[in-house]
């Protein structure tokens, strides 16, 4: 499946909630928190700040789907040969339905960089495919707590809100990736459905 000043203190909450109140999760598997468009290089004087800066405010989709782009390829940058290795690997594992094998990979990759984002948010997102929800939502927190701008981790915390059927804490995921990516069409269709679905259930 499927991103200024963000409401971090809201995004936290969410996910915790969700752990905490145990709410059923049963779903399709699908991808979380994968980008909508091919990583393009970074350019040299790109800062993860500016590009935010620079999502926030463009309204044109594509021109927004091609900083997003840069975003990702930053993110995937873990500054470690032997992490961005194995998270090569465990991509090739996903790709070739060796969960398990891409689950050690990932766990691999944690250890040696605790602090890398996009390790945890790979990893939620296979254990979103896996059907393991509670772990994939408390990698989500993890990914939040170090990039509360992910907007591909929130875009797959809502995707877990979805299989809860919790229509409100979906509505504010969604939300929270506009904060941070505006010109994002799912998170605007999303918005606008979610918005009708529970004003239509209040009437």
């Amino acid at each position: 499946m499927c991103h200024f000043s963000f409401p971090s203190r809201l995004a936290l909450p969410l996910a915790a909630l969700l752990v905490v109140a145990g709410a059923p999760l049963a779903a399709p598997a699908q991808s979380v928190a994968e980008p909508e468009t091919a990583a393009t290089p970074a350019k040299p004087a790109d800062t993860l700040d500016s590009l935010f800066s620079e999502l926030k405010h463009e309204r044109d989709e594509e021109k927004a789907k091609r900083i997003a782009s840069r975003i990702w390829a930053k993110w995937r940058d873990s500054g470690s040969a032997t992490v961005n290795l194995l998270m090569q690997w465990a991509n090739t594992a996903i790709n070739d339905q060796k969960n398990g094998l891409a689950l050690d990979l990932l766990d691999q990759a944690i250890v040696l960089e605790p602090d890398f984002a996009e390790g945890w948010n790979r990893r939620a997102t296979l254990h979103f495919m896996m059907g393991d929800h509670a772990k994939s939502m408390a990698d989500i927190n993890r990914v939040l707590a170090l990039e509360p701008r992910h907007f591909g981790a929130i875009a797959g915390m809502a995707a877990i809100l979805s299989a809860s059927g919790n229509d409100e804490l979906e509505l504010r995921a969604w939300e929270q990736v506009l904060e941070v990516y505006p010109s994002n069409r799912q998170a605007q269709a999303k918005v606008g459905e979610l918005a009708d679905k529970l004003a239509g259930s209040r009437t």
